[in-house]
C-alpha cells in the first residue's frame, strides 16, 4: 500500500548478525522502485514485513510452500 515495488535489505531487525531474512522479519530496507505518484520515492529508507520470498518455505509437517 506503499507504493513500493523493489527493496534491497539493509538491516534485519532483532538479529545481531544474521544475513538472510525469513518470511515474517521485519527489515530496514532501501526503496530500489516505486509505483509512480505514490508518497513513497526511490532510496527512501523504510521499515517492511518480508511477505515473500525467492526460496521456498518448509513447514515441520512436510508442507512446502513457495511463490511462484
Amino acid at each position: 500500500n506503499s507504493g513500493a515495488r523493489k527493496l534491497m535489505c539493509i538491516r534485519i531487525l532483532g538479529a545481531s548478525n544474521r544475513k538472510y531474512a525469513n518470511i515474517g522479519d521485519v527489515i530496514i530496507a532501501v526503496v530500489g522502485e516505486a509505483v509512480p505518484n505514490m508518497p513513497l520515492k526511490k532510496s527512501g529508507i523504510v521499515r517492511a514485513v518480508v511477505v515473500r520470498t525467492r526460496k521456498e518455505l518448509k513447514r515441520d509437517n512436510g508442507m512446502i510452500i513457495r511463490f511462484d
